[in-house]
């Protein structure tokens, strides 16, 4: 059983090509299960599965506060907790040490944690100075390499193999100093905020995966943003019209949404 989450279709994408090389379920996430945790019950497909994949995108070179809170509070069936658990994650260029992060979570719940991967795929992010979208190019070459990325960890999982990691460098402070300021100081929903572009068509309430947007009522609809945001960006870049904004920040940058289509509804 793959656990997924995914904000742009990233992760989903690498998930569901790891469930056709290992056939395996992917079930993402729902609003209500990333909202309250606590209720959310994690287990195999049968008696007789013993893997339990988690999938997720990599955020400031750490694990998603939504995801963490599900690893850390969820209820575990009997087959779940006898699972071996592995970690699979997306990042745009670098995971620093999100692997260890997953590991001392699984290790706090006494949880046999098994393989760590991680798949390089395009960038997303782009709520801050200097991050913004991926050329096409290099976001083609991601996508071209993601299925023998994939495949190679498929097998790794197979045979017990090694971790299969992606890091560049100054992990500890990345993950050990701006993740936490990241979490803290740079995951607000605050300035979310729709621009004159917006044409009130709900797309972006439809779409959060938190259930964490609402529209406005009367003939100019507009989104509101809640407290309940996992700072995925999916209403970002699934708007048709590119009206949806962070601050200032993110004036002048692109979207991507190459994988969102699955999204819509």
């Amino acid at each position: 059983m793959i656990y997924c989450f995914s904000g742009t279709g990233n992760t989903r994408a690498a998930a569901l090509r790891l469930a056709e090389l290992l056939d395996e379920e992917v079930r993402c996430f729902t609003p209500e299960e990333l909202r309250s945790p606590s209720e959310t019950l994690i287990t195999t497909a049968g008696n007789d599965d013993r893997r339990i994949i988690w999938a997720f995108p990599t955020y400031s070179w750490g694990i998603p506060p939504v995801v963490a809170g599900v690893m850390k509070k969820c209820r575990l069936s009997d087959s779940a907790v006898k699972a071996t658990h592995i970690m699979l994650t997306t990042c745009g260029d670098d995971m620093a040490y999100t692997d260890r992060q997953w590991r001392r979570i699984m290790h706090s719940r006494s949880l046999t944690a098994a393989g760590a991967y991680a798949v390089e795929m395009p960038n997303t992010y782009v709520c801050m100075k200097g991050f913004n979208v991926d050329t096409p190019e290099t976001a083609q070459r991601k996508l071209n390499a993601m299925p023998g990325g994939v495949e190679a960890i498929a097998e790794s999982i197979r045979n017990g193999g090694a971790d299969i990691l992606i890091r560049l460098g100054w992990s500890w402070l990345k993950s050990r100093i701006i993740y936490p300021w990241f979490c803290k100081f740079a995951m607000s929903p605050r300035p979310f905020h729709s621009t004159d572009g917006c044409i009130g068509c709900g797309i972006c309430a439809r779409s959060c995966p938190m259930g964490n947007i609402s529209m406005t009522s009367g003939n100019e609809s507009r989104p509101l943003w809640g407290d309940a945001c996992a700072m995925c960006l999916r209403c970002y870049h699934i708007c048709p019209r590119h009206a949806v904004a962070y601050g200032k920040t993110t004036a002048g940058k692109g979207q991507w949404q190459q994988e969102l289509k699955s999204f819509t509804r």
